[in-house]
């Protein structure tokens, strides 16, 4: 049994497709609601609050393999419950901020879950990904409104990942030999600034969009709006304002455990076009 945690969200619902597809199971998603979810045959739904570890202990029931979102909910509690419940094998997605900036409030927070998991008694599989190509969607209403997309670090490029290759490792992970106890850092296949981010999303969309580039100071005022201010300043340190060897650098990880190549932004535009119209 395979209990996904976030399993209609960027990652794990491409999970959930790459799961059935090798006939890995038995599957079972979380949700907080099981009367409303809407998984495919064959994915069990199990109700469950990853906020409230209490909560978690039918989802918890038989579950051999746990995939499981960092710093969604209590970790240290729902790791101990995973440990009392039996699971020999957990997945984690942290972030590759753990090793590029540590010092920064989130980064230090996914180390912390690290450090956990690894004294936990359970086997594990960590997944640091750089920046998710879907963070985009961040800029779809002022996309579809037609306005101008006001970004800092306009022509500072990382290597955005596809949700989907974050999914495809973790789908080996969770059902090949070879993966426990290993640390993965994931890339996309090229570095991408957002002005060509914008680029991409334009041609998917088939319409105008114009990238207004603005200063840090600018940048920081819109987002401790609603981040806060030192979760703002981390995240403009991490897409310009503190790059390092680490975050730039492309990794071939997804294609050494996957076999496939791994997806450009361009892909994850075409398919989410829909979204920007």
């Amino acid at each position: 049994m395979i209990l996904m945690t976030g399993a209609t969200g960027n990652i794990g619902s491409n999970l959930v497709k790459e799961l059935r597809a090798r006939g890995a199971g038995p599957l079972r998603g979380l949700t907080r609601d099981a009367a409303r979810a809407a998984f495919p045959p064959g994915v069990e739904a199990a109700e469950g609050d990853l906020t409230r570890p209490d909560s978690l202990k039918s989802a918890l029931s038989g579950a051999r393999s746990l995939f499981l979102v960092s710093r969604m909910g209590q970790d240290a509690r729902i790791l101990e419950s995973a440990a009392d419940a039996g699971v020999e094998h957990v997945v984690l997605v942290s972030s590759i901020t753990a090793q590029s900036h540590p010092h920064l409030g989130p980064a230090a927070e996914n180390l912390a879950v690290e450090r956990l998991l690894k004294g936990s008694g359970m086997a594990w599989t960590i997944l640091r990904p750089t920046q998710f190509a879907s963070n985009a969607l961040w800029w779809a209403d002022a996309i579809r409104a037609g306005r101008p997309v006001r970004v800092p670090y306009a022509d500072t490029g990382l290597p955005a990942i596809h949700p989907a290759d974050i999914a495809s490792v973790a789908c080996a992970a969770l059902t090949g030999p070879g993966h426990r106890g290993r640390t993965y850092a994931l890339t996309g296949p090229e570095c991408v600034t957002p002005r060509q981010q914008l680029a991409a999303i334009a041609r998917a969309a088939g319409r105008d969009v114009s990238c207004d580039e603005i200063s840090r100071a600018q940048a920081h005022r819109d987002m401790a709006a609603f981040l806060g201010d030192e979760a703002a300043a981390a995240v403009l340190d991490i897409t310009g304002g503190d790059l390092n060897e680490e975050l730039l650098s492309v990794r071939d990880t997804v294609t050494r455990v996957t076999g496939a190549p791994a997806r450009t932004f361009g892909q994850w535009a075409a398919e989410n076009a829909g979204s920007f119209r």
